[in-house]
């Protein structure tokens, strides 16, 4: 999937055997763990003008990539994790429902350069309205922003990689998503 704008350039493809380059080291990071927990390969690649733009940007296309992944599939649908990291502790839940919403409660008392709270709102709205999904993030514990949001991305990767694996019934009581 790809997404070309007058701000960004952006591809993303999943389940190809690739790397991780958009240019914000910070990121790569977050994605990597993203991407190992949810136990999918990737490939992304990106160019940017402000790194607002590429969080959001990458967001809408990876949301893209996964709503493609999932057309026409019975999925699970729901998927939570509590992710620990030292002091960080991390609640995730996921409802991959046709609704969007995110509620990103994360709040550590001390800043690392580069992992920005703002970014990372951006990131999961973006994800949120594109993929039509609930998300949830709740730090339960952490001072260091460093670990509460690496914790974060690690968590909502195995709640993604539960939700989005096939299920034998429409996990809906109305009969549709």
């Amino acid at each position: 999937m790809r997404r070309k704008t007058k701000e960004t350039d952006i591809t993303v493809e999943i389940g190809v055997e690739g790397s991780i380059e958009t240019g914000d080291r910070v990121f790569d990071h977050l994605l990597t763990a993203l991407f190992f927990y949810m136990r999918e390969k990737v490939n992304i690649k990106a160019s940017y003008d402000l790194r607002h733009h590429l969080w959001e940007d990458l967001g809408i296309v990876l949301g893209e990539e996964l709503k493609e992944k999932i057309k026409g599939k019975k999925i699970a649908r729901f998927g939570n994790a509590i992710m620990p990291m030292d002091d960080a502790l991390v609640l995730v839940a996921v409802d991959i429902s046709g609704r969007a919403y995110a509620s990103v409660e994360l709040a550590p008392e001390e800043g690392e350069e580069g992992f920005e709270l703002t970014l990372v709102r951006e990131f999961l709205w973006a994800l949120a309205r594109t993929l039509n999904a609930t998300i949830h993030m709740k730090q339960l514990s952490g001072v260091n922003a460093h670990h509460v949001i690496e914790a974060a991305f690690k968590g909502l990767g195995v709640a993604l990689r539960k939700a989005l694996r096939e299920s034998k019934r429409l996990e809906s009581t109305k009969g549709v998503l």
